[in-house]
Order: C-alpha cells, then sequence, then structure tokens
C-alpha cells in the first residue's frame, strides 16, 4: 500500500463534558502546537447535553486527524481516559483536558522525553518550581488539589509535586498492558498507572502554567477528595469488597448516626411518642442516605432535576423499606433459632444492605436518571 501521509505519532485524549464552545479553539491550538500532520485528536464525551459531540463530528467531517467517542450511560474521567487511550493506534498518547487549562505547546518537549528514553512517562506539573495553579477556580479548589496530592504522596510514597496532574504523556503499548489492572474509578488515571506499573516507571515532571478555563464545566466537583479516596480504596480493596457497594455501605453507617440523633431530638425532648419519632428519624435517614448516594456513590449517574429527584427518593425509600422488613424478618427468626442476638442481628443488617444496594442501583439510579 502506498504511503498516504505522514505516519501516525502521536494521540491527544481529551475527555470532554459539556464544552461544546472548547472544540474548535483546542484544535487549533493543537495544531499550532503540533504541526499539520502526525497527530490526531480523541475528544472522548460523556454524553454532554450541550452538542459538544456533534460540534467535534461537525469539524472532523472535513479533518480526517479528529475523533469523537460518545459515551452513553457512562461517566468520568478516568474511565474516559483510558478507553480514548486504548482506541489509538499512534505509539504515543497524551492525556489532557479540553478547557484550555492545560497548554498543548508542552506536548512536544513531553513526547521529546519518552520518545528519547529519558522517561516513561511524562506530565505537566501545577506545583512544580515555575509553575502556576492561577488558573484553579477558586482558593478552595487550589487547597483541594493540594490536600489530594499530599495524600497521593502519603499513602503512594509519591514524590510528584502534582501526582493529581491530568496531563501526562506516554507509550500506547505500555498503556494497554496496565488497561486491565486500572480501576477507571474518579479522574486519578495518571496516579493509578503509576500506581499499577511493574516496575515502575520512570518519570519527568514539567512545570506547567494552569490557564483559565476557556468555556464548559470542570469535570470535578466539590466531592473531589472523596472520589480520590474512593479511587485509593479500589486499588487497595476493589478486589475483595466493590467500591461502590462500599462506599453505599458508608453512607448506610452514616444515615444510623442521622436516625439517632433525629430520634433522641424528637423522644428525649418530649416532642414526640417513640413509634412516631422512630418514623420521622427513619424517613430522614433515608432521605439522608439518597442525598448523599446521589452525591457521592452514584455520581457518575447522579440524578438531577425536581422529578428525576422525587421518584428516585420515592424509589429509595421504598427500596429501603423493603430491606427493613427483610432485616427483621431474617434476624429475628435467626434469633429464635439459637442465634445470638449479635450475630442475627449482624446477619439481618448485611442482607438488608445488599438487598438495598442491589435493588436501588438498578431500579433507581438505573431508572430514573
Amino acid at each position: 500500500m502506498s504511503n498516504l501521509g505522514p505516519q501516525l505519532e502521536l494521540a491527544v485524549v481529551l475527555p470532554t463534558l459539556n464544552e461544546a464552545g472548547n472544540i474548535a479553539p483546542m484544535v487549533a491550538r493543537l495544531e499550532a502546537a503540533l504541526g499539520p500532520a502526525g497527530w490526531e485528536a480523541l475528544f472522548v464525551d460523556d454524553n454532554s447535553h450541550d452538542g459538544t459531540a456533534e460540534e467535534a463530528r461537525r469539524i472532523a467531517r472535513t479533518d480526517p486527524r479528529i475523533r469523537v467517542i460518545q459515551r452513553i450511560g457512562r461517566r468520568g474521567l478516568a474511565s474516559a481516559a483510558i478507553e480514548g487511550m486504548c482506541a489509538t493506534a499512534a505509539p504515543f498518547v497524551a492525556v489532557m483536558d479540553a478547557d484550555h487549562q492545560h497548554d498543548p505547546a508542552l506536548l512536544l518537549t513531553m513526547l521529546a522525553a519518552v520518545k528519547s528514553g529519558e522517561a516513561d512517562l511524562a506530565y505537566a506539573s501545577r506545583f512544580a518550581d515555575g509553575a502556576s495553579a492561577a488558573g484553579l477556580a477558586d482558593a478552595r479548589r487550589e487547597k483541594g488539589s493540594r490536600i489530594a496530592n499530599a495524600l497521593a504522596r502519603r499513602l503512594t510514597g509519591s514524590e510528584l509535586s502534582d501526582a493529581m496532574s491530568g496531563f501526562f504523556l506516554m507509550r500506547s503499548d505500555q498503556l494497554r498492558r496496565q488497561a486491565g489492572d486500572l480501576s477507571g474509578i474518579g479522574f486519578k488515571i495518571m496516579l493509578d498507572i503509576l500506581a499499577t506499573a511493574s516496575p515502575p516507571l520512570r518519570v519527568k515532571e514539567l512545570p506547567m502554567q494552569f490557564g483559565p478555563r476557556l468555556a464548559g464545566e470542570s469535570k470535578l466537583d466539590n466531592a473531589v477528595v472523596l472520589d480520590f479516596l474512593a479511587g485509593l480504596y479500589d486499588r487497595y480493596l476493589g478486589r475483595l469488597i466493590p467500591v461502590r457497594y462500599a462506599l453505599f455501605g458508608t453512607v448506610g453507617a452514616l444515615g444510623v448516626v442521622v436516625h439517632m440523633a433525629v430520634l433522641a431530638a424528637l423522644f428525649r425532648t418530649g416532642l414526640m411518642a417513640f413509634a412516631l419519632a422512630t418514623s420521622a428519624a427513619t424517613l430522614a435517614a433515608m432521605t439522608f442516605n439518597f442525598w448523599l448516594n446521589n452525591l457521592l456513590t452514584y455520581r457518575d449517574r447522579r440524578l438531577s432535576g425536581a422529578r428525576a429527584m422525587l421518584a428516585g427518593w420515592a424509589g429509595f425509600c421504598a427500596t429501603c423499606a423493603v430491606g427493613a422488613f427483610a432485616n427483621v424478618a431474617v434476624s429475628t427468626y435467626l434469633q429464635s433459632h439459637g442465634w445470638r442476638w449479635w450475630a442475627a442481628a449482624l446477619v439481618g443488617v448485611v442482607l438488608a444492605s445488599v438487598w438495598n444496594y442491589a435493588l436501588s442501583s438498578k431500579f433507581v439510579w438505573g431508572r430514573f436518571r
């Protein structure tokens, strides 16, 4: 077959969420940084409602360097990056944001470092000497990023100044060898790659001037540190217990605290009789559990809008009511047949939590979103 043009060398993967206004300017910046050929850009879009995927397709119709992966029913920065990196034939692959906070001018320097063998992975740091994190939206976001990085260094032994960076470049075959070991949870994809590599990867750090977002919304939110902790849990214990179930159970434990606090406030103060106070406490705990599960456990399926939230809440309460009945029935049966009371109660709690998790996953966050 005849040579149809310059050989593809670098793929740039850009996870997107509601960033239609960023696509065309980013393509222009990539061409200015990388030249007219030898690269491709893969926009991996989590089914944005603002037409991001369609805008990328519009450009792709006349520019074969642009590709689009539109994900239906799946969300998350890390999993989007993995899918994009595995979808290219280029020998080198980079991941960066499409919102213009990452400077594509660094790509050639990163590519040279990995291509020459100086490093296995090159990344851009917001906190290295000579770098700037001025593009972070506010002091709270910067503080959250620094906390997450401090946790990453303490818990993984990493000496990187910005282990949570989302801008890095590596060999594609290295990524594919590791892909099956990556959790795909949350946003800490580079940290996951470094943690699962054997032998450890040699890393080159480049200072980055973190710029302001041009358009669109952040792919991270106020649960950024919790999401990071969930990812660490999955890395170390996730093969034993699914991380989503562990989060669901953690939320349930917090719900018990809410239940007891409301019960004490209503019954011990004499405002309500015990039965009525218990009912109110149960409803309060269910509502709290639904809200926190929607915020954290099912972030990638989060319900929004008054109608979806009301239907989801009603479905969650119905599911938990059935789980509560199963808890009482099973634990009572076991206790009456000679089990110690605490063992019978524990079996009932576990059974109810599994029931609630399985049904709410399917019929609440799988149906009403």
